[in-house]
C-alpha cells in the first residue's frame, strides 16, 4: 500500500510553464484524507517551495535544495551545508576553466562568482536576490547547495567528469537540464532527505511512490519501492522506471496520482 508520494518539480510535477497545474492542490488534499503523505523533492530552496505549494503548504513534507533542506509535519527535521574548505576547493576548479561558472546559495540569497551575464536561466535555476562576488562568501554564511554552469552544453558530460576527477572525494556532481551541474556534498542526496522523512513517519521504502525526470532524482527513484519516471526523462532514468508515464505537459503526474485517489477510495 502506497503511503508517502515523494515528487520531483521541474519536468515532473510542474507544467511547461514552471508552474503548479492547478488540480494538483485538490489531489494532494484527497491523498492526505486517504492518509497518504505528499513530499516534495526539489533542488529549489524550501522558501520557494512553500510559495508554489501556498495553498497546501502547511499539509505536506518537504525535501529541499536537493536534500540540504528537510521538514516533515512542519518540524525541521534536518540542514545540511557546505564546508568553507569544500567551497573554496570548488570556486578553485572552476576558475581553471574559462565555461564553468559556480553560484552559490544560502536560505535566501544567490552568490554568483562571476558576472551574471555568464548564466543561463534554465528551470530551478532562477538566480533570486543574486549578488555578485569576487570571492565565496565568508564562513559566517551557511551554503546549503552549489550548482555550476557550463556555457558549452556539448561538453557538459566533459565537464561533469572534470569536477568529478578534482573534487568527487567531498562532492557529486549531476547534470541538470541543459547547462547547469548540481553539486552536492558527497552522501546528501535528495534520497537521504527522504529517508529521514520516512523515519519520522515510520514508513518503509517499499510503501513510496516517487516521480522524476532527471539525474538527480537517481538516488531517490532507486531507494523507493515504486519509481515511476516521465516520458520526458532522461535515458538512465527511464531505465530505472517501474513505468515509464506521460510527460509534465501531459499533466501525467496529476493524472496518475489522480487514479491512486479513485483506488484508495475504491477499497473503502
Amino acid at each position: 500500500m502506497i503511503k508517502l508520494v515523494a515528487t520531483d518539480m521541474d519536468g515532473t510535477l510542474l507544467d511547461e510553464n514552471s508552474q503548479v497545474p492547478p488540480e494538483t492542490f485538490k489531489i494532494i488534499r484527497e491523498l492526505r484524507e486517504q492518509g497518504v503523505h505528499f513530499c516534495v523533492s526539489s533542488g529549489r530552496r524550501y522558501s520557494t517551495l512553500r510559495w508554489f505549494f501556498a495553498p497546501v503548504a502547511d499539509e505536506i513534507d518537504y525535501v529541499a535544495a536537493l536534500g540540504a533542506q528537510v521538514f516533515a509535519d512542519g518540524r525541521f527535521l534536518d540542514r545540511e551545508v557546505f564546508s568553507t574548505r569544500g567551497i573554496l576547493r570548488l570556486f578553485r576548479t572552476c576558475q581553471a576553466f574559462d565555461e564553468l561558472h559556480l553560484v552559490l546559495y544560502d536560505w535566501e540569497h544567490t552568490y554568483l562568482l562571476d558576472d551574471q551575464s555568464s548564466y543561463v536561466k534554465e528551470l530551478d535555476k532562477d538566480l533570486p536576490n543574486a549578488q555578485r562576488l569576487f570571492d565565496p562568501p565568508s564562513p559566517d554564511v551557511s551554503i546549503i547547495k552549489a550548482a555550476v554552469c557550463c556555457e558549452r552544453p556539448s561538453e557538459i558530460m566533459d565537464m561533469v567528469y572534470v569536477l568529478e576527477r578534482e573534487l568527487g572525494d567531498i562532492f557529486t556532481f549531476m547534470p541538470s537540464g541543459n547547462t547547469w551541474i548540481d553539486v552536492m556534498p558527497k552522501d546528501i542526496s535528495k534520497a537521504t532527505g527522504l529517508e529521514a522523512v520516512l523515519s519520522y513517519y515510520g514508513i518503509d521504502s517499499s510503501e513510496v511512490l516517487a516521480f522524476g525526470d532527471s539525474m538527480n532524482d537517481y538516488a531517490i527513484l532507486r531507494a523507493v519501492g515504486h519509481p515511476y519516471v516521465m516520458g520526458n526523462a532522461r535515458y538512465a532514468v527511464k531505465q530505472i522506471a517501474e513505468r515509464v508515464i506521460g510527460t509534465n505537459r501531459e499533466h501525467a503526474v496529476q493524472a496518475e496520482l489522480h487514479a491512486l485517489v479513485q483506488e484508495l477510495s475504491a477499497e473503502d
